[in-house]
């Protein structure tokens, strides 16, 4: 079918063709997701996986694109269910009519997940609590397409090669699929069969046999149980499904019992804000991944998986974030997570995945992503200009909660390498601006964190060209300058003094190449476009800019004004851009949305910066759309706001959990409480923004140099500091 649209006339409207939506990304704001790096199901509300991007998933390949139970002859009527931590569901329906002799239900189906890594277990609960015995029979259906995340993705699923099953025990390879093949029972008495692609399997297993068994076609298998229920009692099924990739898993998941942070305990006069941190701590738990490159194989590095289902990898960008968030529950995630990078970091000059000596990566996949001739990106692709100087900015802030001045050192090299490449990119545009343009004609055409196609735009809605030097990029380059030459000194390392000149040159050539004005007054463009041009929209990207040390007070003060205003302050949280902007769409994807990450680091510059008023608002804003949400923060979310909606629209396609969606949340504690630290010296320094917003607040178990660090604040915004033996603790 022609899914294109085509002009009409010449004034600018358009005719569609009817839209085939098996080619549309498949949307996922209803849908429950419970997740074990590498592994997660999306399921209906419901707890079916029935269409679109429900599955069970592992490593980026669908294992199951298909689990239903159905009664003969019985309509199941969903009554509740949901999340029952992060890797958890259960979902309850009501067999209408079944043994019923008045209004009261009498027959109740309970369906229980559990999603392990590489495993998902379910188990089918029937109960009659009705007076009558019933019999009926329950018929479970499971399929797979072993379909790549990247063609769900699309919208687009293949079916199954010849000879990828299923198949049954005792069945030879040249029966699946086969009506006719083999069905043997386990030895337990259960029933198993598998799928199987060159180098992935999926094995399935049920607790008891069927009464019936027969595949639908070649995809999926239907198994029928005859059940016969006296009054009071109950039957049960589990199903467990497990799949692996035959050379292993690129990424493994983490030991049991290895968590590379502290859990904090938080009780607050707000139990939304203690509700939104203790799940985005559980999400984040089950994000974790780890490095098989690591120098010890007992203590694999661990680094957070961007989200889930669609970023289940390492991304730089979002695993340094993720982790800069976490820094006040320990350093061990940032540990990992630079030590992951850096064995990956860039040598060479590579024009095909855009690897430059000392720059960071973007991401890592199994296999090559098409999307589209226009999409096509390599396993590993270097296509980001941000993950390098918030890699050195994380190597710093690490230090100065308490990392390990040997595990520092080490990762100087590391540090040298990554501040080379920004001054060499700096040098190659010709103005001393670090840039971006896609070498390969099929990589990413916008490389900062907003990268889809249109979201580097001009204020009356034309596009940017190439290349491109964004403005929160040149403020990450200011702060890892700054912080690569604290490093270089306290080590004893050269380059100091001259880190320190090149960071103040950048931020004045910033100063006299990207601010502009309209008739609410001045604020920097949100780029320099191929011509050197700004790009004058108003942004979300002001809040990048404070507490980096780019601007002045006054500059400062400018922007916390602009992020205050209701044009991208929307009461959910900050606009990615302003409404009075052509173009802005509150379902664009960086185009008006919101994204939890992107107002918490304005809250975290805000707060640094000294406009409390403005971070607050912010933050409530963040804690509100919490609530709408069950607590789990997805990717992004409709820019409708407050004041059109008091629940935020999703987002349809959202990855729900996101790492550094999750991590806001400590992110906006820590610039509540105003909260850093420098081991360094030995002090912690308090400057209470908007905590006692949230009092009286206590919170225990915050970690500086692997020491307990606790923190009361009364409903008036007295604070008491309990501070490990040796550390000074600065109020102001």
């Amino acid at each position: 079918m022609d899914t294109t649209v085509k002009p009409q006339d010449t004034n600018g409207s358009v005719t569609a063709s009817p839209v085939d939506v098996a080619g549309l990304q498949p949307f996922l704001h209803d849908a429950v997701v419970t997740l074990h790096a590498p592994s997660l199901v999306v399921s209906r509300a419901d707890g079916q996986l029935s269409e679109g991007a429900d599955g069970f998933y592992h490593g980026d390949r669908r294992a199951l694109s298909r689990l239903t139970v159905a009664a003969d002859g019985v309509p199941l009527a969903p009554v509740g269910g949901g999340l029952r931590g992060a890797d958890r569901a259960e979902f309850r329906s009501i067999l209408r009519g079944l043994g019923e002799v008045t209004p009261d239900p009498a027959v109740a189906l309970r369906r229980r997940r559990h999603t392990e890594a590489g495993r998902l277990e379910e188990t089918f609960e029937v109960t009659n609590a009705g007076t009558r015995p019933v019999l009926f029979r329950l018929t479970v259906t499971a399929g797979t397409d072993l379909a790549p995340m990247e063609q769900v993705k699309s919208g687009r699923f293949p079916g199954l090669a010849e000879g990828q099953g299923p198949l049954w025990p005792g069945a030879g390879r040249e029966a699946t699929g086969s009506p006719a093949a083999e069905r043997q029972p386990s030895r337990a008495g259960a029933t198993a069969l598998s799928w199987a692609s060159d180098d992935f399997t999926v094995r399935l297993s049920t607790s008891l046999a069927p009464t019936a068994a027969d595949l639908t076609d070649d995809t999926a298998v239907r198994l029928s149980y005859d059940i016969g229920l006296a009054p009071g009692d109950s039957w049960s099924l589990t199903l467990t499904c497990a799949a692996a990739y035959t050379d292993g898993d690129q990424f493994p998941p983490p030991p049991a019992g290895r968590l590379p942070w502290n859990v904090p305990a938080l009780r607050s006069a707000d139990r939304a804000l203690d509700r939104w941190v203790a799940q985005s701590l559980a999400d984040l738990d089950r994000l974790r991944l780890t490095d098989a490159a690591s120098a010890d194989p007992a203590r694999p590095d661990q680094f957070l998986a961007a989200g889930a289902p669609w970023f289940l990898t390492l991304f730089g960008r979002d695993a340094l974030w993720a982790a800069r968030m976490l820094l006040p529950l320990g350093t061990e995630l940032a540990a990992g997570t630079l030590r992951t990078l850096a064995r990956r970091q860039g040598a060479v000059t590579d024009a095909a995945t855009e690897e430059q000596p000392g720059k960071i990566l973007h991401e890592v996949r199994r296999a090559s992503l098409h999307f589209s001739d226009a999409l096509s990106l390599p396993p590993v692709y270097y296509g980001t200009v941000d993950a390098t100087p918030l890699w050195i900015t994380l190597l710093h802030d690490a230090w100065r909660w308490g990392l390990p001045e040997a595990e520092v050192a080490d990762l100087l090299p590391h540090a040298e390498a990554a501040l080379s490449w920004m001054r060499e990119q700096a040098d190659a545009s010709g103005d001393g601006f670090l840039k971006y343009v896609d070498q390969t004609g099929h990589g990413l055409s916008n490389q900062g964190w907003k990268d889809s196609e249109d979201s580097i735009r001009h204020r009356d809605g034309r596009l940017a060209g190439t290349p491109i030097a964004l403005c929160e990029v040149q403020a990450y380059a200011y702060e890892a300058a700054r912080g690569g030459a604290a490093l270089l000194r306290a080590f004893g390392r050269p380059g100091a003094d001259e880190w320190e000149r090149w960071a103040e040159d950048l931020a004045e050539r910033f100063r006299a190449r990207f601010w502009v004005e309209d008739e609410r007054g001045r604020y920097p463009a949100v780029a320099l476009d191929g011509e050197g041009l700004p790009v004058d929209s108003v942004t979300s990207g002001f809040g990048h800019l404070l507490g980096t040390g780019l601007l002045n007070r006054e500059e400062s003060a400018l922007l916390a004004a602009r992020l205050a205003a209701p044009d991208l302050d929307s009461g959910h949280g900050l606009r990615t851009l302003s409404t009075e902007s052509v173009g802005f769409n509150p379902y664009g994807y960086h185009i008006g949305s919101i994204w939890p990450h992107d107002t918490a680091i304005a809250v975290r510059g805000l707060a640094r910066a000294g406009f409390p008023a403005a971070a607050a608002s912010l933050s409530q804003g963040l804690l509100t759309a919490s609530t709408s949400f069950a607590a789990r923060l997805p990717e992004l979310f409709a820019g409708h706001g407050a004041e059109e909606t008091p629940d935020p629209a999703p987002y349809p396609a959202s990855c729900r959990p996101q790492a550094w969606a999750a991590a806001a949340s400590v992110a906006v504690l820590q610039s509540a409480l105003g909260l850093e630290a420098d081991a360094p010296t030995g002090t912690v320094t308090l400057t209470p923004a908007f905590a006692s917003s949230y009092g009286p607040l206590t919170l225990t178990g915050l970690r500086i140099a692997d020491a307990a660090l606790n923190i009361t604040v009364t409903e008036t915004g007295t604070v008491t500091v309990e501070a490990p033996e040796g550390v000074r603790v600065v109020e102001v």
